[in-house]
């Protein structure tokens, strides 16, 4: 049996986000998609992770899920064979970037879950896909999935992340860092941070004309990067 594969998708996002790569990689492959909306911390979402996860087993995560891994990374790095982050990043929440996160949790409290969505949509894929119907109503009904509930849980979580950047520093596992070209939400230049402290053991992979779903955005680019990472 192949190394097992633990995937964490994004905010408001489920197992969907990664149905264009699971072919390619369940072939012989346990796959395991953390679930990421009950908790609303860090900690807690990645101690329910290792609960359900095998003893050992790669690692990828997508935006908040790579939030998460970073978790999991410091509650038990034994455990970890190998790490993906996706379009994601290092650096800690601040009262910055959390303002927008609690525009949107006072949005979705008074009932307006549909106007979050349709906010965030603008910024989730490079521009040429923002007229993509099928995918975003894909994203719309990962969303729906998750519920209000859950995606103020989430938010909850990010709100209170810490500097991963030492703690990544630090690891020594195989790690891929893929980023979309026209990501603005965790652009390229963090990507390029993260994969400076991997340097000795891992890579950095730049995806044209992406945005920040790249799994969805670029389907086959992405499955053959995580097809080289898991190889």
């Amino acid at each position: 049996m192949k190394e097992p594969l633990v995937l964490v998708p994004g905010l408001s996002c489920n197992a969907a986000l990664y149905a264009q790569q699971w072919p390619a990689l369940a072939d012989g492959r346990p796959i395991l998609v953390a679930d990421h909306s009950l908790d609303d911390n860090l900690p807690a979402i990645a101690n329910r992770l290792l609960a359900a996860a095998p003893e050992r087993f790669a690692l990828c995560g997508l935006s908040m899920g790579g939030y998460v891994a970073f978790e999991v990374l410091r509650q038990a790095p034994e455990r970890v064979t190998r790490l993906a982050l996706l379009d994601t990043s290092a650096k800690p929440a601040t009262p910055e970037t959390n303002a927008p996160r609690e525009q949107m949790i006072a949005l979705a409290e008074k009932g307006a879950f549909d106007n979050v969505t349709t906010l965030l949509w603008q910024r989730l894929v490079a521009p040429p896909r923002l007229t993509d119907e099928p995918l975003r109503l894909l994203v719309r009904q990962m969303a729906d999935e998750i519920g209000t509930d859950g995606f103020i849980r989430q938010q909850q979580a990010i709100m209170k992340r810490p500097d991963s950047r030492p703690m990544l520093a630090s690891a020594s596992c195989p790690t891929l860092v893929l980023v979309g070209e026209e990501d603005i939400i965790t652009p390229v230049a963090e990507a390029q941070e993260m994969a400076e402290l991997v340097a000795d053991h891992g890579w950095l992979k730049v995806v044209p004309g992406c945005g920040h779903l790249s799994t969805l955005e670029a389907p086959e680019a992405v499955t053959a990067e995580l097809r080289l990472w898991l190889a």
